[in-house]
């Protein structure tokens, strides 16, 4: 299935049913009088979070939502029906923007989750609610109202404890492949990577959390280079951030320094969150090498640095031991607020 995280379509609730005039004429009834019911309600446009979804794909080809009109009213008092709503079914994770892309209406951070985004029109009124005692036969009947229409933007910002940052080529596939179940594509060129892939690292029978794999960033992401800063959007859920180092590489502080600023420059409290810095591809380096570079990276981000090799298992356990303890930690920060 392809991954589609972003998604514009237009969504329009149904219209009120109209009032009528009507005025009962049965037999041997002297004095007839106004009958004329209300209109039904127009269907209402709700957007639900369900699990087992994690595309906007059904929104790429159908992009025109549009509830019915209710029931119009009819003579001895009848009111229309009222119209179904339409219930737009998206991931987990899905923020429903207004058409400027900035004006949040809705985050659906949880499954079951719904929220009405278009409301539908109230029917009209039929004659009979003119009646008064001095104008005994209105002949007074309202439209229906319009329903609400407007142009969206689905966003999905993928439900992640943990996101995995770095330049192309740095690792960051075959650490989370190693650890966990989720089966990445990996190859030894720049950009393997095309869309986010979600892994569940399980540590042990009760502890788990899910970490997320996103593209790699290049020197002028933030205006476009690459694949841009488009998927950066996925981690803004993440409790903690793990910033992979090609090892292998002569200049890693460089590699630090690059991702670092398309984060400032993106935005979003990205470089607020806490980040764990690893040099990767321990395997490839010599002791020497391990020693300056490990040096130079934490004069550089002024934080310890963790060596870790994804492709021989080193320091694995240990890092995602550190991940979890802060995930866990947020979530009950997160609780107690």
């Amino acid at each position: 299935m392809k991954f589609l995280d972003e998604a514009k379509i237009w969504v329009k609730a149904g219209d009120g049913g109209d009032g009528v005039v009507a005025f009962r004429r049965e037999k041997y009834i002297e004095f007839g009088g106004p009958d004329g019911g209300n209109g039904g309600r127009g269907g209402d446009i709700i957007v639900e979070a369900v699990p087992g979804l994690n595309t906007l794909i059904d929104y790429r080809y159908s992009q025109h939502f549009k509830a019915r009109k209710g029931g119009n009213g009819a003579g001895s008092d009848r009111t229309g029906a009222a119209s179904d709503d339409v219930v737009l079914k998206v991931p987990v994770g899905t923020v429903i923007l207004a058409e400027d892309k900035e004006t949040i209406l809705a985050d659906l951070t949880e499954a079951g989750q719904r929220a009405t985004i278009c409301k539908g029109g109230d029917g009209g009124h039929g004659n009979a609610h003119f009646k008064t005692s001095t104008n005994r036969a209105p002949r007074r009947a309202d439209k229906g109202w319009p329903g609400e229409e407007r142009w969206l933007w689905l966003r999905l910002k993928l439900i992640a404890d943990a996101g995995l940052l770095g330049l192309p080529n740095a690792g960051k596939s075959t650490f989370l492949s190693v650890a966990s179940a989720a089966k990445p594509k990996i190859a030894d060129y720049p950009f393997t990577t095309l869309n986010p892939q979600l892994g569940v690292v399980r540590l042990n029978a009760t502890e788990e959390f899910v970490l997320a794999d996103i593209p790699g960033l290049i020197e002028g992401a933030a205006e476009g280079a690459g694949l841009g800063t488009r998927f950066l959007g996925h981690v803004e859920r993440c409790a903690v951030l793990l910033h992979l180092i090609d090892g292998s590489q002569p200049d890693p502080v460089g590699a630090y320094n690059t991702v670092r600023a398309e984060l400032e420059e993106y935005g979003a409290g990205l470089t607020e969150k806490p980040e764990i810095v690893a040099l990767n591809k321990t395997d490839a380096m010599t002791p020497q090498a391990r020693t300056s570079r490990v040096k130079a990276l934490e004069r550089a981000t002024g934080r310890p640095v963790r060596l870790i090799s994804g492709v021989t298992g080193e320091g694995v356990q240990e890092i995602l031991r550190e991940l979890a303890d802060t995930v866990y930690r947020s979530r009950e920060e997160t609780a107690e607020a």
